[in-house]
């Protein structure tokens, strides 16, 4: 599965990568939302996990860009951050989040949400 990861810290990406890969997927990386919505339109993703809090475009303004584009309606989108905040956790679902994940991520529990999104 090819899954976009969007987020401004670059040991959080490496991180996320080689679970990925690992895990057998094909990783895109963005470092700020803005970059994500571009690599988004250019790579088509069969997934997204984002940052909330990043420079330019946070994750929930790039939640609502994706979704509002004629083929992000469908891609599973997930937030990963260090907020938990119940109030913000609905701003994300509001955006069109699919969900919610908070840092520090486990590696395991990723592939097992991730394969539930995994088209057969």
């Amino acid at each position: 599965m090819k899954i976009l990861i969007v987020d401004d810290t670059r040991t959080l990406r490496e991180l996320l990568r080689d679970a990925l890969l690992e895990a057998g997927h094909e990783v895109i990386e963005a470092e700020d939302g803005a970059k994500g919505l571009e690599r988004f339109a250019a790579t088509r993703p069969a997934l997204v996990i984002t940052d909330l809090n990043m420079p330019v475009m946070d994750g929930i303004e790039l939640t609502r860009a994706i979704r509002a584009r004629p083929d992000g309606g469908s891609v599973p989108i997930f937030i990963l951050t260090t907020e938990s905040a119940a109030e913000r956790k609905a701003q994300g679902r509001s955006a069109g989040a699919t969900g919610w994940m908070v840092k520090p991520f486990n590696s395991e529990r990723l592939i097992a949400t991730i394969a539930c999104y995994e088209v057969q």
